[in-house]
Order: C-alpha cells, then sequence, then structure tokens
C-alpha cells in the first residue's frame, strides 16, 4: 500500500495530490468534509460505526481498536479497494474519517459519495 493508515498524533494521514481521496482533517477545500458528532459514549460510537460498516456488502474492518477502525470497501464495478479510517477523538467527541482509493488517479467522486451516504445513515441511527 504506498500510503500510510493509522493515527499520528491525533491525525489520520494527509490525502495525496490526487482527487481520489477525502477527509474530515484535510486542509484542501475539495478534499474536505465535516467530521461525524459520536453517538454517546466512545463504545457506543465505535459500536454504530462497526454495524453500519457491516451493513455494506463487500467490506471488512481490518483493523479495530478503541478509538480506530480501518476497513476496507470494494467498489461493485471494477472492484478496486479504498481504505476507509475512522479516528474517535474521544476529547473533541467528533469522528474524523478518511476515505481513499488504493490505486488510480481519480475515482470519479465515489470516496466523497460513500462518506455522504455513511454520514446520513449514521445521523439517522
Amino acid at each position: 500500500m504506498g500510503q500510510s493508515l493509522g493515527v499520528q498524533d491525533g491525525k489520520l494521514a494527509p490525502c495525496p495530490s490526487s482527487p481520489n481521496c477525502v477527509s474530515t482533517q484535510a486542509t484542501d477545500e475539495e478534499k474536505q468534509m465535516a467530521p461525524l458528532s459520536f453517538k454517546g459514549s466512545l463504545a457506543e460510537t465505535r459500536s454504530v460505526l462497526k454495524e453500519l460498516i457491516e451493513e455494506y456488502s463487500d467490506t471488512k474492518i481490518e483493523t479495530e481498536e478503541e478509538q480506530y477502525i480501518h476497513a476496507t470497501f470494494k467498489t461493485k464495478l471494477l472492484r478496486f479497494t479504498d481504505d476507509v479510517e475512522f479516528y474517535l477523538d474521544e476529547d473533541a467527541e467528533v469522528v474524523h474519517f478518511r476515505s481513499a482509493s488504493r490505486t488510480g488517479y481519480s475515482d470519479l467522486g465515489k470516496n466523497r459519495k460513500r462518506m455522504e451516504e455513511l454520514r446520513k445513515l449514521y445521523n439517522e441511527k
């Protein structure tokens, strides 16, 4: 995987220069998205996120820690793998996320669409 995953000093890895990534911690407006608010406690929030991830087809939780979840999502058509990370910032009571394609340059907005859909489902819980 050419990119680093995980949380370093409270930050997810920055998005690459290619347009196939979105992040709540991005400074580039085209890649920026707002974080999610906690759903109760840290454990409750993590539980809601896991439930949502598992509702998608072709997903797998690769890493799960108290404040971090890394999942892979496969696109339906061409079966590309996207890495989706969630950092649960307990102090700020927000969930930061980063969704990025592993390969290619453009994702035709797929990562943003997925995270907007996930946000809608999360807010309905």
